[in-house]
């Protein structure tokens, strides 16, 4: 299981068979170029596995222009 914070919510998530960056994703009806995804510092492309017990950041971004 991996929990996930976004960063425009309070309450983290929990997913338990999430095993790659572009299914969680998916999971979160967003494509890959619409969040920042974070483990321990490190941002994550959507072929990067995650691991069970994974915490995971996913930041939303938005083009203003």
């Amino acid at each position: 299981m991996i929990t996930v914070t976004i960063t425009s919510k309070e309450q983290p998530l929990t997913f338990p068979k999430i095993r790659t960056v572009l299914q969680l994703l998916q999971e979160l009806d967003l494509r890959v170029n619409d969040a920042l995804i974070i483990r321990d510092g490190e941002l994550l492309t959507p072929d990067r596995r995650v691991l069970d017990g994974d915490r995971i950041t996913v930041r939303p971004v938005t083009s203003r222009g």
